[in-house]
């Protein structure tokens, strides 16, 4: 039975090189994995809000409860994460002690134009998946460096050394899921 994997992708433009790469990996994934999209277009963190939070955030909550790992396909915004992906990741763990990312097994990759990929933005977003309890994949690290023809609207990945290290990350992170889940 395939694994529920809440997917957040760190960009919101419905055209983003993260939303083709995220698809492109749902479907290396095939039935192993069903991906379901995570909203992070949410107002900003409020602390007076936390035991009352607005709708989409308690959604938020609701399908990463229901998952069985999570899955974050980020850009790099100034060399680190975009302002949406660490928003959603705190209200997801508050109020204390109601961390809904605790223990959930997580994979980070990402794309950019740029020959780095996202692996400052990756560096950082580890510190925070550590102090939220997060059992994080390591290894292979995979920050993509996003070329026009590289991948296309469907998720079909042009070239086969890029198509067998996806697969290869693809194979690892379902492990890593069925490890912890």
């Amino acid at each position: 039975m395939a694994k529920t994997i809440a997917l957040l992708i760190g960009s919101l433009r419905k055209d983003s090189m993260n939303r083709k790469f995220a698809k492109a990996l749902e479907k290396l994934a095939g039935d192993r994995l069903k991906f379901q999209e995570i909203s992070i277009d949410l107002p900003a963190f409020n602390q007076d809000q936390e035991s009352d939070p607005p709708a989409l955030v308690a959604t938020l909550r609701t399908q990463v409860l229901a998952a069985d790992g999570v899955l974050i396909v980020t850009p790099e915004y100034n060399r680190s994460i975009p302002g949406l992906v660490k928003n959603a990741l705190d209200w997801g763990s508050r109020p204390y002690g109601k961390n809904v990312w605790a223990n959930k097994p997580v994979a980070t990759c990402g794309a950019s134009g740029g020959a780095i990929g996202s692996a400052l933005a990756q560096a950082h977003l580890r510190n925070v998946l550590a102090y939220l309890d997060m059992p994080t994949l390591l290894q292979p690290e995979v920050y993509l460096h996003f070329t026009k023809d590289l991948i296309d609207d469907a998720g079909n990945i042009s070239k086969e050394d890029t198509q067998k290290f996806l697969g290869g990350f693809v194979d690892k992170y379902v492990a890593w899921v069925e490890k912890h889940a």
